[in-house]
């Protein structure tokens, strides 16, 4: 008898599984959001990876000045070197 049981809720698993994940995910994201205080963003509010990405690399270089740069003399030094040095000549 227990291994009909055991047959039969092995076979009805997933029918059973799908809605309790779905009710306690649904849950779980209007708690998240009632905690927060805030209301979820719409789609066509929300800014995507790269579009969030761009604007913290813009705030960023806002304060810089973009024409002192580091000449090709000075990154020569800090290129990673040739297995056994055999390719990059020797400086004098």
């Amino acid at each position: 008898m227990w291994s009909v049981l055991w047959a039969a809720v092995r076979s009805k698993a997933p029918y059973v599984t799908f809605p309790v994940a779905f009710v306690v995910g649904l849950v779980g994201s209007q708690l998240e959001w009632f905690l927060r205080g805030d209301t979820p963003p719409t789609a066509q509010e929300e800014k995507s990876i790269s579009e969030q990405r761009e604007d913290r690399k813009l705030q960023e270089i806002a304060g810089e000045d973009l024409t002192k740069v580091v000449s090709l003399k000075d990154k020569l030094e800090f290129a990673p070197r040739a297995v056994l040095n055999r390719n990059r000549p020797e400086k004098s």
